[in-house]
């Protein structure tokens, strides 16, 4: 197994869209734990308020907005889970080129499987992050009582 130096050169260029491609997927997972930390830190303080209150009016605000709350933080689980799939399936992508190429094996139709599949996590990930801030501005809207 020889690699001369212009097949590393050609490697790298092959897998610089799909670098690029991984830092995008990383800034998004950022995005969406961020999200995920603000939802947690407000369910904590209201679980301590729904705790402490005596008045059932405040209290059944509370397990409202807590309700929404973790249904939010289950969106937002799931659209990381799919972000961190998308990650790795563009990590395989990258793997298989390096692979195939220093090795001399056609990887091409494991690395097409592998990109749509990132794409599909990307997607569905995408989606579900979109459900989660439709969901939470309808909440937005009850708990100021705007006009829809």
């Amino acid at each position: 197994m020889q690699i001369e130096l212009n097949d590393i050169g050609h490697i790298i260029q092959l897998s610089v869209a799909p670098v690029f491609l991984l830092t995008g997927v990383g800034t998004t997972l950022t995005v969406l734990t961020n999200r995920l930390a603000r939802i947690v830190d407000r369910s904590r303080i209201l679980e301590d308020k729904f705790r402490k209150e005596e008045d059932e009016a405040h209290a059944g605000d509370y397990r409202d907005e807590l309700i929404t709350l973790y249904s939010r933080s289950h969106l937002i689980n799931r659209a990381i889970v799919l972000a961190t799939a998308c990650a790795l399936m563009i990590s395989l992508v990258i793997i298989s080129l390096f692979v195939g190429d220093a090795l001399n094996i056609d990887l091409s139709k494991y690395i097409a499987a592998f990109f749509v599949l990132a794409m599909v996590s990307l997607l569905a990930s995408f989606s579900y992050l979109l459900r989660e801030i439709f969901l939470a501005t309808q909440t937005m809207r009850t708990v100021v009582r705007l006009p829809k």
